[in-house]
């Protein structure tokens, strides 16, 4: 399963350069601070450093997580106690007795029992390129949500329900989302950028009542026909009742499925006024399911409940990212990327969520710079490969842009090198905290991260992130420091996976995080972490480059070879010898533009390589190639490669319509004979 790796490589000087640090009166002027101080009256234990403070989390998990439910005001019923019941991590069931509605937090307003938003206050706004711009109060947004439920009632949709959504970044996915919740439906969500194998692989697992779709979306100025694709993943889903369609951005986009039997419009679904739905549900009722990127077979129908996603979402927003009312909230993402559920968590806080439905990089590549500034975006987050990107393109986006209002910048989805860290602090400078995270769509979070009592260095993750146990596990599954080891997870957290859909006895589930360490998480992350408690994650460890008894991650060596300027992006693939041998190290580039992979620049990589890493991981070949596969969330598909390689035909090692391009993986079959 993916994750989403933050800073990957090795400091570049020793002690590490501070980018950013904390607010002298950080202590009394961040919600963290606040929480600390808070949770120092309760328990009488020195919490003043953040070390302290996240060592008591995960030791005392029942006070933490209690702690969190009372510092957010969640709304709620029932008793908090027990917090926990079952004998091992994998059989920890959170708060059996409580019932709560992510939507009813999401969506409180100021006559809300608990402390709630102004009705008047910004909730969404959302930017499309073809579509042009949505507002939303919070008043506004409870209005629609509630029409939106209406319609689903009348279609049929009861709690418990499958509704589907093939939507882009748009305001009515947000408030389809929100209806399902209220009602105690489970969402699952996949973006159109998906093809029809893609969707169908993953919502047939799901048998969906409902399904809520695009005909069309932009691209940029391009125009994407999906009407076609629509109608055959609705002859696949035998367990669809009802499809509601938002037509596509203009009528280049044909409207066939409307009018037909089964098919309604988004305006009719809303048609009919309503009060707002709120049904509570127990602590783990399905909220929605997020899909793993499906490289080895299907992808991994994970279950998320309202609850553990509820206090999760408040803990990373609200103290780690120190989100609030205050706050305009843009992350780039796609609907079918936990970071957009992430973003939509931002209302639970109080934060304005901006969404954005297009092409990032055109007209021009400062196309999101432009976005966050028109939206006075606070917190701007993007994939690590973007902001790589947009280094090597000389974007200057302070400069060309009135980004005056952003005081983070989030990093995540893929590798993010040293030179990306020192990228972000010379274009936005040390008051402007760059927040490189590190977690996954098993998880819905990160677990390693920023917060604002914790320098930021050069290369490094700040810290674990509060109830968050995270260790580096050595071959014997012995915790080590200062050495890289397995990530693992040693005590539960609130926001694991309910289940697997079609997982009854829950083996899968089992099998996918707790075997390798018996009764631990593991993660699938090389991790290293400091004495000053910062972690460098070096890459997937089913993709380690072993030689000679010299392991790397390959995120290490990105950092090393995408330094250079001549290498827009590159692939390593170590193919082993079944017979123990140190097999062959393959380095595939995608040269920058003007570049050209000569020997001059091959011996340059080389040295580069011996002179940083180890003379062992020089690599055997180094191959051009037009384009790095990657999955629609930006992650380097590293083993469905090494398996092309190895004769393996690709649409059996990954769902081609889960690449940002289908055909990526050809030019890899037969290269290697």
């Amino acid at each position: 399963m993916p994750s989403d790796s933050g800073a990957v490589s090795e400091p570049t000087s020793n002690p590490p350069r501070v980018l950013w640090s904390p607010a002298e009166d950080a202590a009394s002027s961040t919600q963290m601070g606040r929480f600390a101080a808070r949770c120092r009256e309760q328990t009488g234990l020195d919490l003043s450093e953040y070390e302290d403070l996240w060592r008591w989390s995960v030791t005392d998990l029942d006070g933490f997580w209690t702690q969190i439910l009372q510092f957010f005001d969640v709304i709620l019923e029932g008793d908090r106690q027990p917090v926990r019941t079952g004998k091992t991590m994998f059989e920890t069931r959170w708060f059996p007795n409580l019932h709560l509605n992510y939507a009813e937090n999401a969506l409180r307003g100021p006559s809300s029992n608990t402390a709630g938003f102004e009705d008047d206050q910004a909730a969404v706004q959302a930017e499309s390129q073809l579509r042009g711009e949505c507002s939303l109060t919070r008043g506004e947004l409870r209005t629609q949500v509630a029409a939106c439920q209406q319609g689903l009632i009348q279609l049929g949709v009861e709690s418990g329900d499958v509704v589907a959504a093939y939507l882009p970044n748009l305001a009515e996915t947000i408030i389809g989302f929100l209806a399902c919740a209220g009602l105690g439906a489970t969402w699952a969500s996949c973006a159109p950028e998906f093809g029809v194998r893609a969707v169908i692989d993953r919502l047939s697992q799901l048998n969906p009542k409902l399904l809520l779709a695009v005909e069309g979306y932009g691209y940029g100025e391009k125009l994407i026909d999906r009407s076609a694709d629509l109608e055959e993943i609705r002859r696949a889903l035998s367990s669809l009742e009802h499809t509601v369609v938002l037509p596509g951005p203009d009528e280049g986009v044909s409207s066939q499925a409307i009018g037909t039997q089964g098919v309604s419009t988004w305006q009719e679904l809303l048609s009919t006024e309503g009060e707002l739905i709120t049904r509570r549900v127990p602590f783990n009722h399905p909220l929605y399911v997020l899909f793993s990127s499906g490289t080895t077979g299907l992808p991994k129908p994970i279950v998320h409940g309202h609850g553990g996603i509820l206090v999760e979402h408040l803990k990373a927003l609200g103290l780690h990212s120190e989100l609030g009312p205050r706050d305009a909230f843009f992350w780039f993402s796609t609907t079918g990327w936990m970071m957009w559920n992430l973003l939509v968590s931002g209302l639970l806080v109080g934060c304005k969520v901006i969404c954005f439905d297009g092409d990032p990089v055109r007209p021009d590549p400062s196309t999101l710079w432009q976005v966050a500034a028109r939206t006075e975006a606070t917190y701007f987050g993007c994939s690590a490969s973007y902001l790589m990107a947009e280094r090597a393109r000389g974007v200057r986006p302070t400069l060309e842009h009135d980004l005056s209002k952003v005081s983070a910048v989030g990093s995540t989805g893929s590798p993010l090198p040293a030179a990306g860290f020192n990228w972000v602090s010379e274009q936005f400078g040390p008051h402007v905290q760059l927040s490189s995270k590190s977690g996954g769509t098993d998880l819905c979070t990160a677990v390693v991260g920023t917060a604002p009592l914790v320098p930021v260095w050069e290369g490094e993750i700040s810290c674990r992130y509060l109830g968050a146990a995270v260790q580096a596990f050595d071959d014997q599954g012995l915790p080590v420091l200062q050495a890289q080891g397995e990530l693992v997870i040693t005590e539960p957290m609130p926001s694991m996976p309910v289940a697997f859909a079609g997982d009854d006895d829950r083996s899968r589930l089992k099998a996918a995080y707790y075997e390798q360490f018996p009764g631990v998480w593991a993660h699938g992350d090389w991790i290293t972490i400091t004495d000053r408690g910062s972690c460098v994650i070096s890459g997937r460890s089913d993709a380690t480059l072993n030689r000679g008894g010299v392991r790397l991650g390959t995120s290490e060596f990105y950092s090393v070879v995408e330094t250079l300027p001549e290498i827009a992006d590159s692939l390593v693939i170590h193919l082993e010898d079944t017979d123990g041998g140190s097999g062959s190290l393959l380095l595939f580039v995608v040269m920058a533009q003007g570049s050209n992979l000569d020997a001059e620049v091959r011996a340059q990589i080389a040295g580069h390589v011996r002179a940083l890493l180890s003379p062992r991981h020089v690599p055997d070949q180094i191959l051009q190639i037009s384009v790095v596969p990657r999955t629609l969330s930006g992650k380097k598909v590293e083993v469905p490669v090494k398996r092309v390689l190895r004769g393996a035909v690709p649409s059996d090692v990954v769902s081609l319509d889960s690449l940002t391009d289908r055909f990526s993986l050809d030019q890899f079959v037969g290269l290697i004979q």
